[in-house]
């Protein structure tokens, strides 16, 4: 079956498990993802179809990250101030809860992916929200 999609020749796993690697240390430098995403931009052209899913999901889990990240962050830095006269309390707790959950979610997109990496496999929803 895989044949027939496209996904029968060896290919090279090792860029985007570079990829990968890097998005994880983000967790603790924040840089490290936005040299992943150049990685993956710059290989997603020459690679094959089954290392492409994974650049293309890579890709598309930076943006949405960010996307959130920025959602979380403006919500937090107008929160904070207002929270001395109450009103921003609520701001900051729901920006703390996104900025959380988009931990999670990016951890947890991250483990699968690599998972599907491991497996040698073609990731097999690069376009979806959810893991």
């Amino acid at each position: 079956m895989s044949d027939r999609l496209g996904f029968g020749a060896v290919e090279d796993r090792t860029m985007p498990a570079v990829v990968y690697g890097l998005y994880f240390l983000a967790f603790a430098t924040g840089v490290t993802a936005l040299i992943g995403l150049v990685i993956a931009y710059s290989a997603r052209g020459s690679a094959g179809a089954r290392t492409q899913t994974h650049y293309d999901f890579l890709i598309r889990t930076f943006w949405m990250g960010i996307g959130w990240a920025i959602l979380g962050g403006c919500l937090l830095l107008f929160g904070i101030p207002l929270s001395i006269i109450l009103v921003g309390i609520p701001l900051v707790l729901v920006g703390g809860l996104i900025l959380s959950l988009l931990g999670v979610w990016f951890a947890i997109r991250l483990i699968v992916g690599v998972v599907y990496l491991a497996r040698d496999e073609p990731y097999p929803r690069p376009h979806t929200w959810l893991a």
